[in-house]
Parts: structure tokens; sequence; C-alpha cells
């Protein structure tokens, strides 16, 4: 326990007597410091019991002892020591009355009792009253080692919340809780979550003090690992501002869980390798010895239906001229697809391809499910209709993704290129997120914008135009009428309203001048892309 006044008095060599503030003698005393002079304040910190003999004050004046008392519990002095029968025989009537008044403790110190007894009293009191937390801060230090080891991360969680009396939650990367302790503690640590995410954009360590739920607590968040983006982060909320032991204790817990932490991040690369062996296997046509690698880490994935992601990052034309290339847009998608995963229970792989991101996730799964989420939020901050959508990256960061049809381990290398055929009309259309399902129930048409087929188009079609352009007929409007009808001549001539004899002449001077034969079936769909691509514009 820190020294109080009430510890002061009742200690039996200093021999002090209360003369007034008597309410309040639970104050925790800082220091004791001994002053005659007239305005000590600017000297104080707070806290300090102020040791006086009245040298330099008029202590008989009530005035003025008014103004001096006020002005040493404005400067949060938690009580004054008067030595009597040094200047006075006894302490002034003022001072007592000016003490009474503020509520000040007021404390006669006897001519036997020198001041540097009491110095020494408190200062002794101070160190034990530190040794005591200290090694009570090793001894929880011990304990949550313990827990650790034994029950991982969930029993240092209810030991550390044991040593705080009050409650301690673990978050993942993506700022969703992963264990509580004690479990009501749940949902006040799940009222936290855009806290914890603010504080994931600073580098680690970072820390940060916040008022809790409802103002239910106070909570302190610290980050925890050792790369430049934190892996994940701990809270720990208690009823009022944690103390030496405690605070030993928090840092201990913080240790331990960056320990685990970076752990995890080896055994999380191994399994990126062993993933990307996995991959390679399937994308070969192996599935046999891709499932014998997998073995329990990714072998569930492989016996229902996946689907594939592949996503890619860049960034924006300001950015790339300041040479700024950064992958946080696939770090942050990675972190999705996996917590989703761990959540739920369900394997996924990840595995980094330079600046690519694959991810093989279980179809109708969480992780798929995060993933398509995700970059649902970050096209509706792209697009400005997402004010209060999570931001995901950097402003200058561009996510494309491409997610494939469901398919099995036979057929992941056909998923594979479904997922990159995806993620080229995904670029190619400026969106965030295409699905290659998406792509066959569609039409064709948007394909047509792209402007390597409109220079097609357009050369195709140029000595037709030119032709027109002359005024000896339009070739151009006949030939989409005649190919509108499928080659029926009546109708074609009708909707134009020329004759079927001249509508005969005009598509033979097509043939003639474009050096080809509309009975070839790819002729004609070559040319009726064209007009298409064409009439777009």
């Amino acid at each position: 326990m820190p020294l109080t006044l009430a510890s002061l008095v009742h200690h039996s060599a200093l021999k002090l007597t209360v003369r007034a503030g008597e309410d309040r003698l639970d104050a925790p005393v800082r220091w004791a410091h001994a002053s005659e002079l007239a305005d000590p304040v600017p000297y104080m910190e707070g806290g300090e019991l102020l040791l006086i003999t009245a040298l330099k004050l008029d202590a008989e004046d009530p005035a003025a002892m008014r103004r001096y008392v006020k002005r040493l519990v404005a400067a949060g002095v938690v009580g004054l020591g008067f030595a009597v029968g040094v200047h006075y025989e006894d302490i002034p009537d003022a001072l007592v009355d000016a003490a009474r008044e503020e509520g000040l403790p007021l404390l006669e110190v006897p001519r036997r009792t020198p001041f540097l007894a009491i110095s020494k009293a408190v200062s002794a009191a101070i160190a034990a009253d530190q040794y005591r937390a200290v090694t009570a801060g090793f001894a929880a230090q011990r304990e949550l080692t313990k827990q650790a080891l034994t029950d991982g991360p969930e029993g240092l969680l209810a030991a550390l919340a044991s040593q705080v009396d009050g409650w301690a939650a673990l978050y993942d990367a993506s700022g969703a809780v992963v264990a509580t302790a004690p479990e009501w503690a749940g949902r006040r640590a799940a009222r936290l979550t855009a806290e914890v995410q603010r504080l994931r954009e600073r580098p680690a360590p970072a820390s940060s003090v916040v008022a809790g739920p409802e103002n239910e607590d106070r909570v302190e968040l610290h980050s925890l690992g050792t790369g430049r983006r934190p892996r994940s982060a701990l809270a720990v909320g208690t009823a009022a501002a944690l103390g030496t032991a405690e605070r030993y204790a928090v840092h201990s817990a913080v240790a331990l869980l960056t320990l685990t932490t970076e752990r995890s991040r080896s055994l999380h690369a191994a399994e990126q390798r062993i993933g990307a062996a996995v991959l390679r296997m399937l994308l070969a046509g192996e599935p046999d010895h891709a499932r014998a690698v997998a073995g329990d880490l990714y072998g569930g994935l492989l016996d229902a239906p996946f689907r594939i992601i592949v996503a890619e990052t860049g960034t924006t034309p300001a950015a790339r001229d300041r040479g700024e290339v950064s992958g946080d847009a696939l770090g942050a998608l990675a972190e999705v697809a996996e917590s989703a995963a761990a959540r739920s229970g369900e394997a996924v792989l990840v595995v980094p391809e330079g600046e690519r991101l694959v991810v093989l996730a279980a179809d109708g799964g969480a992780a798929a499910a995060a993933c398509c989420e995700h970059a649902a939020a970050r096209e509706a901050v792209r697009t400005g209709g997402g004010a209060h959508a999570p931001r995901a990256g950097t402003d200058e960061e561009e996510l494309v993704v491409g997610l494939s049809a469901p398919a099995g381990p036979i057929a992941a290398s056909a998923a594979y290129k479904q997922a990159e055929q995806a993620l080229s009309v995904a670029r190619r259309r400026g969106r965030v997120l295409v699905e290659h399902e998406q792509m066959a129930a569609g039409s064709v048409l948007p394909l047509l914008a792209d402007d390597a087929v409109r220079a097609f188009a357009d050369g195709l079609l140029r000595a037709l135009h030119e032709h027109d352009a002359t005024g000896r007929g339009d070739l151009v409007a006949s030939l989409r009428a005649w190919l509108s009808r499928h080659g029926q001549w009546d109708a074609a001539a009708a909707d134009l309203g020329v004759h079927r004899h001249t509508l005969r002449y005009r598509m033979r001077r097509v043939e003639e001048i474009l050096g080809r034969s509309l009975d070839d079936p790819d002729v004609r769909m070559e040319l009726w892309l064209a007009l298409k691509a064409t009439s777009a514009e």
C-alpha cells in the first residue's frame, strides 16, 4: 500500500498530532519537503507533506493564513506539518482555522522530532512500497509465464485479469476479439474494435489509454509485435489507474504475448511455404501429391469445393511518380482471410507471390466471404459511396481481385485461370472485385471497350467508312442491317427501305473492298463485333 498521512500519524517514533483535516488522512504521500518560503507553491509537484516552522510567515494573521493555505491546496499539497517550540510554542489559531476551512490536514510536530526523521520515515516507506511492488511484479511475471506455457494466451489473460483486478482481452490482426478474461468482458472488449484498429495504424510498439464503453472503466491498449504493422493488440480494463505492481504485470503480459506473436509469425512463414508447395502441385495437375503434402494442415481444404482468389496491388500515378509501391493492401487482404478462417476454425491457404496474392479458400466459407466484404468496402471507399466503410490501406493503393468459380483439386489449374481472367476484367473495368461467374452471366459487349479492340474495329471498317464518305452508298449501315437480320435479304432490305437487289449489290461491294467472303462465319462474327465496338463510342 502507498504511504498515507495516517501511516505517519500512527508512526510511534514521530509523535505527530492531528490538529485539522482528520477526515483526509488517507491521502497518499509522495514526498516530505521542508520549506520556509512565504510561497513554496512554485516548487511543489503535488502529493507532498510540507514541513514548516513559520520562520517567514505571519502565522497569526487570519487573512494571510487563508491565502497561504488556499495556495497549498491548489498546488496539491496533501498535508502541512508545523514544528512547535521553534518560532511558535503552539500552532497559531489563524493557521488551524484556515486549515480546517480548506480541509487541509495539519499535523503538529513536537520539538524533539526533527524534520529529517519525518523525511527518512517517508523515504523508507516509499522505498518499501516500491520493493513490494517490484517483488509482486516479479511474482506476477512468473505466474503469467507459467500460465502462458501451460494454457496459452487464454491462461495468460486470466492471470493478468486477476493481477490487475479487472479484465483483459486479446485482439487479432483485423481487430476482432480472440479471447477475454473473465468471459463477461467479451461485450466490453468488442466495443473497442475501432480503437484497436486506430492503434494498429501506428508503428509498433504503441499504446493508448481510452475511456471504457459507457465510461465503465479505464482501458489501456497495447499493440503486440515487433514489425512495422502490429500483428495483434492487448486491452486491459481497470476501475482506476494501474499501480506499480499492476504495471509490471501488464508489461510482462505484453512481452510474453509479443514473443508468442513472433513465434507464431515464424510458424506462419513455415506454413506459407508448405501452402506455396501445395498450390504449385495443384496447378501442375498433381492433386494426389498436393494432398499428401497438405496433410492435416490444408488437407480438409482439398476435400470440398474451393475458390481461388488472385489479387494484385498497384498505386496511383502520383504515388508511382514518387517511386512509392506498397504491399499494405495485399497484407490487409491476407490478414482478413486468415483472421476470418481462424475465427471459424476453417483452413485457408494464403500464398504471397511478389506483387500478387493467391488465396485458396473453402467455397461458402468465412474466409472467402470476408475477402469479398473487404473488397466491397474498398470499392465503397474508392467510389466515394462509403463514408462509413472501413478503410483498408492507403488512399493511393489500388487493390484488384479476381475470384474463380467453385472447383476441386483436379480443376485447380482451370480455377486459377478463371481467377486471372476475372482479375484482368476487374482491372480493365476499374473494379476492385470481379467474380468469374459474373463474367459468364453477363454480356461480352462491355469487353469491346478495350482500346485494342476498338483499334482493330476501326482498321477493319476504315475502307467501308472511306467509301461511304464519298457519297457512293451506305455500305456500313447496309452491312449492319444484313448482319442483324442473319443474312435475310428481304427483311434487311425492308429495314433499309431499298430493293433486295440493291442490298445484294452493296454486299458484293463490301466483299470486294474488304477482300473477304461474307459466307465465312468467322468474317461475319468479326464484322459484327467491329460494328458493335465502333457503335459503343
